[in-house]
């Protein structure tokens, strides 16, 4: 496999690098810093991102070439390899960009640590047990003996993604691997605190009222049982002038009380519907949960979903199905 990577890469002169929708710390990190590796590797590249990322990650994306889909010119013949990184099936783009990642006819590599990838890439590095994708493409780098041209800018976004995607190494994915890679990222000059500080401590007087507002107001736990949930509806966004990235975390909050074991935010959207995010711990597993019940999938604890209802009738129907996460 690792062959093959460096075959396509050495044939490549122009490299497109996806990542999907509402990009995260993850998918931020793992494609600014391949950005950087290409730049250091010889190579042309660009970032297509579906859509902007929340203001607090916007930074890292400086020196880098990068562009939306809303502004994108397309034209397949500038680009002779496609990246697909942080994401393992084609809608994750989302609907306007999925056609570009389905149908163009250009090598495709995969590098992705989401369980049950589909087959849309000529190549695919999938390893679920992996922390994050960013840890991933540093271990694939490094396999292929070209980690060296990771320089600091690309070493602090790995760093970024990985931060991010353990919840600040808290989650039980960290490895003692993981350990290794960052012991490695920061003998190439990375400053954990900077990262952190941009990340965490750089909110708006907005932000911090909205999030104790639904600490204070929005949590409930479902009676006789682990579970937790945080809502939010349009109205009370715009109350406090919500900006993308303004209730990130925000899911794990219940999770730090004694005796809940799964959280679940759920957050209305301009057209009504009901974004949802899941996440768990000990004993408990919630992405099947979240794929059978609300359209969604992911880690077992940490998972996303989708409602069609309004929120009141998605609440409803958490606490009917409640049960079944418990199980």
């Amino acid at each position: 496999m690792n062959d093959a990577f460096i075959t396509l890469l050495n044939k490549a002169s122009n490299v497109l690098i996806t990542t999907h929708k509402s990009p995260d710390g993850d998918a931020i990190g793992s494609s600014v810093a391949f950005a950087h590796f290409l730049k250091s590797y010889g190579k042309q590249c660009l970032i297509l991102l579906p859509d902007l990322p929340a203001g607090n990650l916007s930074s890292f994306l400086e020196g880098v070439p990068y562009i939306v889909y809303d502004e994108f010119q397309e034209n397949e013949s500038e680009f002779d390899l496609m990246m697909c990184l942080d994401y393992n099936h084609t809608h994750r783009v989302g609907e306007n960009m999925e056609a570009i990642v389905a149908n163009w006819s250009i090598p495709k590599i995969m590098i992705d640590h989401h369980p049950n990838p589909t087959e849309f890439c000529n190549i695919t590095i999938s390893r679920p047990e992996v922390c994050s994708t960013a840890q991933l493409l540093f271990e694939v780098l490094e396999e292929c003996k070209l980690s060296h041209h990771l320089n600091k800018n690309a070493s602090e976004a790995i760093y970024l993604g990985i931060m991010t995607d353990t919840g600040s190494f808290r989650f039980p994915s960290v490895s003692s691997k993981t350990h290794d890679v960052l012991k490695k990222l920061l003998e190439n000059g990375v400053e954990a605190h900077v990262i952190h500080e941009k990340v965490f401590d750089e909110s708006s007087k907005e932000k911090v009222l909205l999030r104790a507002y639904a600490i204070s107001n929005k949590f409930h736990q479902i009676p006789n049982t682990p579970i937790a949930y945080i809502s939010l509806t349009q109205e009370e966004l715009l109350r406090f002038n919500f900006k993308k990235g303004d209730t990130e975390g925000l899911v794990n909050v219940p999770l730090s009380v004694t005796g809940i074991s799964i959280s679940v935010f759920l957050m209305e959207n301009e057209e009504g519907k009901v974004k949802m995010s899941f996440r768990s711990k000990g004993s408990f597993y919630v992405n099947e949960f979240a794929g059978t019940y609300f359209n969604g999938g992911g880690h077992k604890y940490a998972a996303g979903g989708f409602s069609h209802d309004d929120i009141q009738h998605t609440i409803q129907k958490l606490i009917k199905e409640s049960s079944k996460l418990i199980k």
